[in-house]
């Protein structure tokens, strides 16, 4: 593990979090496209008559309550998981689990779409998964490194090692990105609520019929 020392305090340098948070998404992608190569492909076929069915019903679901607790529940899962898990020292074993199954979960259905569906299939991906992507990965990191580095803390202060270590505080900034963060991601939530849709049903025309 690499510190950065000031003094007799020490803290993990950013950007050997970022790499190693980085790494096992990318291993949890890896083992994405590996799982749903095992995929029967019967569920591609149902895939397809699902969504077929979609379009023929308009397309457009309706925007109910559950809709929107589902969205919020899509949007916040992994980045408000990444900033709990910041306070409490389980987080530096959590936390990297958390990365590796949220690049696995992406990286299996994306590849459930292009298996059932081939080179539209990636449309149909972006469609659906693009928007959300864009929003939430970035916010996912930016919560997890801090939450990664305070954890490590904590656990060291857990093991008897805190004399090495400067006590763990929460200032300002911590809440303050918190809060930037919840409102990108209902933003982006918004957004794609309204639009999502739309384009879904726009590229599913185009391939299905």
């Amino acid at each position: 593990m690499i510190w950065k020392k000031r003094g007799r305090e020490g803290q993990l340098i950013p950007l050997s979090c970022l790499l190693f948070l980085a790494l096992l998404f990318f291993g949890g992608l890896l083992l994405g496209q590996v799982f749903a190569g095992r995929v029967p492909d019967s569920t591609g076929d149902e895939l397809g008559r699902y969504l077929t069915d979609y379009v023929r019903l308009g397309g457009e679901a309706e925007r109910t309550g559950g809709t929107a607790l589902s969205a919020a529940v899509i949007y916040l899962r992994y980045p408000l998981l990444a900033f709990l898990l910041g306070f409490t020292s389980l987080g530096v074993l959590l936390l990297p689990c958390v990365t590796v199954a949220y690049g696995f979960f992406l990286s299996f259905s994306v590849c459930c779409f292009t298996a059932a569906f081939g080179a539209d299939g990636v449309l149909l991906a972006l469609a659906v998964f693009g928007l959300r992507c864009a929003v939430t990965m970035p916010c996912y990191f930016l919560l997890a490194i801090p939450s990664w580095k305070t954890s490590t803390v904590l656990a060291s202060l857990s093991f008897g090692r805190g004399r090495r270590t400067a006590p763990v505080t929460y200032g300002r900034g911590c809440w303050l990105r918190f809060g930037c963060v919840m409102a990108t991601l209902l933003a982006g939530m918004c957004v794609d609520l309204f639009l999502s849709p739309w384009f879904l049903r726009l590229i599913l025309e185009r391939i299905l019929f």
